[in-house]
């Protein structure tokens, strides 16, 4: 008898093949109530390419998926030690965020963000991929006010005068310009007429010399110097 298959969109595999143990992504999932742990857990259990391990297996490298309603001290804490301690790459899931916890978010290593009411599994499964490949993946809203708060910090700084210091090649301010217009990388080397290869290459380049944790910080980084 045949089986059914069914194919997911995110990532492009198909439901009731093995995945190849090695291609699979770790991922700890941090609440702090079980029922919002629960809730995830079941959503990302149920994709192949996920590996989901207990809150004591965290290794460099996996993915960090932590849930609360705000950034209080107690999970902005938490946030520090899987990143900074662990070595994991976060994804957030919060009701909201205020205006002041935006940049220490994104300068904490959080590239990817998801709005409880929006954590469908499809969702859930893009932002895990997104933090995995080290890629940003931020609600527009969100990508918005960020944009916004690192401009208004920029003039203050330098007395309206946006002059750019030293830091960034007018190609890589180029590709970073039009990641913060929300651009993916093919549709990034469509638009500058480079390979994708040589996109990833800029953004690999720029964040290794710039000790920058992802594509949201190198954005912030880039709003933050006046480049865009």
């Amino acid at each position: 008898m045949a089986t059914e298959s069914r194919s997911t969109g995110v990532l492009g595999v198909t439901d009731g093949k093995a995945a190849d143990p090695d291609q699979r992504i770790r991922v700890v999932v941090h609440a702090a109530d079980p029922i919002s742990r629960a809730g995830v857990v079941c959503q990302l259990r149920q994709h192949p390419l996920i590996d989901l391990r207990d809150e004591s297996e965290s290794a460099p490298g996996a993915v960090a998926v932590l849930i609360g309603d705000t950034l209080d001290e107690t999970m902005f804490t938490w946030l520090r030690r899987v990143v900074r301690g662990e070595g994991a790459r976060p994804v957030l899931i919060v009701s909201a965020l205020r205006e002041a916890e935006l940049l220490d978010v994104i300068e904490c290593g959080v590239g990817a963000v998801v709005w409880r009411r929006e954590a469908t599994e499809q969702r859930l499964l893009q932002a895990v991929l997104a933090a995995e490949r080290g890629d940003g993946d931020l609600p527009a809203d969100l990508l918005g006010r960020l944009m916004s708060q690192v401009g208004t910090l920029h003039r203050s700084a330098v007395g309206g005068i946006g002059v750019p210091v030293t830091g960034l090649t007018a190609r890589e301010a180029d590709v970073l310009r039009l990641v913060a217009e929300g651009l993916d990388t093919a549709e990034i080397a469509a638009k500058l007429c480079y390979s994708e290869r040589t996109v990833k290459n800029v953004m690999h380049g720029l964040t290794t010399r710039l000790y920058l944790r992802n594509r949201a910080h190198a954005v912030a980084y880039a709003l933050r110097e006046g480049y865009i």
